[in-house]
């Protein structure tokens, strides 16, 4: 049968570690010697093949000679095909069938979904624990085919793929632990479920960037579904209910939520959505991907309970009694203004007379002078001005430059300010 046009694996792989390309031995791999074979094989003689191969965005469209992937590939366990050409699963099994410890395999931005996965070809990927399927546009029934045929399946990548509904697998896929299903079109809970039945040992689930709109399942189903589950991203879904958050504490193990850049928390501050979400999941240890300690635990849930205790009794969710019986009834907090002073009153003083004013702190002593001048009658030139701090031991002490700013001398309400006429 003639081999499909375009660039081989095979070719590629000489090409980029060929001894003139790739000289020295990189990373966990080795060098494969392979004698030239009579036919006049165009193998190099030596390559430097790590272990992890990275051939993507080199146009492979076939495998090429099985046996040179055999002889060159037997210690490969990680191999990187994304963004290549490759649209029959037939050339993909060739390749990996001959990679026989392979453990991870990238097919991101293949073309694959031009033709069908067949069980027979399948088979040859079941060694593999991480498959990355990132926009192939893989249909769920070539999903299906990998599921069954790979017993040992860890990690499923599936995002980009334009998937709008879930498809039950005929058999539940007990190995996997780590399914990245986000930028898709999922946006009904029903669809979502569906992969709680297919993977029950299922530990993380990333669903960002699908619009999904509401967890719409009862708190015993959902711990059914999701019995392992142990963190879930839900990063810009379309989540706007306080009552979806409340119901992630049905997941038995949860313990790691994401859940930036939904429609609930966008009327809110950044430090009243990480408060607010903390005292509600009281099962998780970490948030958005920063870890949650004790400390910042109570704060968040006394902060829950300050934030509810105004609002309408049939308002207040039941998670604010649960912190009532914890940390019983709170004080509200005592509003401080942190800000600087503008201005105070002082008593000023000259020739026995006393008079009360009020005076900026934002002013020099120079344009206090100007601002006294018709209250003391006297010229700038010929004042002279002493602060008296009320609790100074020292006594009065003269304001002789001019330039310096009145808040320098930390002047007080009730402070003295003592004016006198220079001597000539």
């Amino acid at each position: 049968m003639d081999q499909p046009s375009g660039r081989s694996f095979m070719q590629v792989l000489c090409e980029k570690y060929s001894p003139e390309n790739f000289p020295y031995r990189r990373g966990p791999g080795m060098g494969v010697h392979v004698p030239a074979t009579p036919q006049g094989s165009p193998m190099k003689d030596r390559l430097n093949l790590p272990s992890v191969l990275v051939l993507n965005s080199c146009g492979i469209t076939c495998a090429g000679d099985e046996n040179e992937i055999a002889a060159f590939c037997a210690h490969v366990s990680e191999l990187d095909l994304s963004d290549n050409k490759l649209e029959d699963w037939h050339e993909v099994s060739k390749i990996v069938s001959n990679v026989p410890h392979l453990e991870f395999l990238n097919l991101s931005s293949n073309p694959l979904s031009l033709s069908v996965l067949e069980r027979r070809c399948a088979g040859s990927f079941a060694g593999v624990r991480k498959l990355v399927l990132n926009n192939s546009k893989a249909s769920w029934e070539t999903v299906h085919t990998i599921l069954q045929e790979l017993p040992d399946l860890e990690e499923l990548f599936l995002c980009l793929n334009d998937y709008e509904t879930v498809s039950c697998s005929p058999v539940c896929c007990q190995s996997l632990k780590l399914l990245h299903i986000t930028d898709n079109n999922l946006q009904d809970w029903t669809e979502i479920r569906k992969l709680g039945i297919m993977f029950p040992s299922l530990d993380t689930l990333i669903l960002a960037n699908n619009n999904l709109t509401t967890i719409g399942e009862s708190e015993d189903s959902l711990a059914r579904l999701f019995p392992n589950l142990r963190s879930i991203n839900l990063h810009k879904s379309g989540l706007h209910c306080w009552e979806d958050i409340d119901k992630l504490n049905s997941f038995p193990k949860l313990e790691e939520v994401k859940l930036l850049g939904i429609p609930l928390l966008q009327s809110y501050t950044t430090e009243e959505r990480r408060k607010l979400l903390i005292a509600r999941l009281p099962s998780i240890v970490k948030l958005n991907g920063s870890i949650v300690g004790d400390g910042e635990r109570e704060d968040s849930e006394r902060f829950f309970i300050r934030y509810y205790m105004e609002f309408p009794e049939e308002e207040v969710p039941f998670r604010y009694h649960e912190l009532v019986t914890k940390y019983g009834k709170l004080e509200p907090l005592a509003v401080v203004d942190l800000r600087p002073q503008s201005s105070v009153k002082v008593e000023v003083h000259f020739q026995g007379k006393v008079e009360e004013m009020s005076i900026r702190l934002d002013q020099t002593v120079a344009e206090l002078k100007k601002h006294l001048k018709t209250v003391v009658q006297l010229s700038t030139s010929n004042m002279l001005l002493f602060y008296l701090d009320q609790e100074a031991p020292f006594g009065p002490e003269e304001m002789k430059y001019s330039s310096r700013a009145l808040h320098s001398y930390g002047i007080r309400d009730g402070d003295k300010i003592y004016v006198e006429p220079r001597m000539k």
